[in-house]
């Protein structure tokens, strides 16, 4: 059994032994309509500040997630493959086991006072949503934003969560101390394939008014066009309908991302294509033949025609996951088109 950065203690009901091991946690669910049918995996965290690696190949090089699964349960969500190293189940699993670090907040604010933390930039939501549906419960990132403010400490979310505007006075008070980012992750507005493929998260367009909402307080929102699913969501008249949406939502840049199928997401994925959509199962074995990205002629034409589309729109790609003070011009800053993937998609 693998904890990484965890201990263990004991309270309320013990956790399943068959499950954890000799790691003791406090195991809950919750008979209310939101939370049915997912358990909650209590446990203490010995470190949350989690250096990334291969961190040169990334825009950030330092993470915070509160959270392991997650019950938006996208079915392509890379981060499905990181239970498997808990001993759970990536595909149903991922979506109703949720791991929480109860202790993140007051374990975040003792690691900034280190000696050996030098204030880099923190980025959250790069591997779970750390505004999915359990933190409405266990309200985990009021805390975390709190001490990254009185540390004037640079951060960045991405998010599917439109729980983020809860804390927009938390995010105003930081901006002003500190460099942030904050990105939405919409990757189509097609109302179907978001009910079969995303079906824990918000609706897109209920996304896209956290964007408008951000904006008219002042605190600029980018959009992180991902996935662009293959087949699916890539025909021209749906990306100019999404990056049209996106652009009317006020989002200061948009940045297109194809779906990429890593091992652990791409057999759940597959298995759903093969339930909904079986005669593309063959095409995605073809186009995803050398590996988990799609290739690299697909993902610069799918890019292109974004950026293109956005420029008609009055909007420009900017680097996804790069933090911004509120309201400070950027000039000179230019697109960085690539296949990096930052989220839970």
């Amino acid at each position: 059994m693998r904890w990484e950065n965890l201990t263990a203690e004991s309270a309320g009901r013990p956790a399943d032994a068959a499950l954890f091991g000799a790691d003791a946690v406090t195991t809950r669910t919750f008979d209310t309509p939101e939370f049915r049918g997912i358990t909650f995996h209590e446990i203490r965290a010995r470190s949350i500040l989690n250096r990334v690696p291969g961190a040169s190949r990334m825009p950030f090089e330092w993470t915070v997630n509160p959270y392991r699964g997650c019950s938006h349960a996208c079915v392509y969500c890379f981060a499905r493959k990181t239970h498997s190293y808990l001993d759970l189940d990536t595909g149903l699993g991922f979506d109703s086991q949720i791991v929480v670090k109860v202790n993140a907040p007051e374990l975040l604010r003792r690691q900034l006072t280190s000696s050996r933390w030098h204030g880099e930039h923190v980025a959250m939501g790069t591997n779970v949503d750390c505004y999915q549906r359990a933190e409405g419960r266990y309200r985990l990132m009021p805390g975390i934003l709190a001490a990254l403010r009185d540390h004037a400490n640079p951060f960045s979310i991405l998010t599917k969560g439109t729980l983020i505007l809860r804390d927009l006075d938390l995010l105003t008070r930081a901006a002003e101390v500190t460099d942030i980012g904050i990105s939405v992750s919409v990757g189509f507005t097609d109302t179907e394939l978001w009910r079969t493929v995303e079906p824990g998260t918000p609706a897109p367009q209920r996304r896209l008014d956290v964007v408008r909402t951000l904006g008219e307080h002042g605190i600029d929102c980018g959009v992180l066009m991902a996935p662009v699913i293959p087949f699916l969501s890539d025909r021209p008249a749906q990306l100019r309908a999404t990056v049209r949406a996106i652009a009317a939502s006020g989002a200061t840049s948009v940045t297109p991302l194809v779906l990429h199928l890593r091992p652990g997401a791409r057999e759940w994925f597959m298995a759903w294509l093969a339930h909904h959509h079986p005669h593309l199962v063959r095409r995605y074995e073809r186009l995803y033949a050398d590996g988990s990205y799609a290739p690299k002629w697909y993902q610069r034409r799918i890019t292109r025609q974004v950026h293109d589309l956005a420029r008609e729109y009055g909007i420009g790609p900017a680097r996804a996951g790069m933090p911004r003070r509120i309201r400070e011009p950027e000039p000179g800053d230019e697109p960085v088109p690539g296949p990096t993937q930052l989220t839970l998609i």
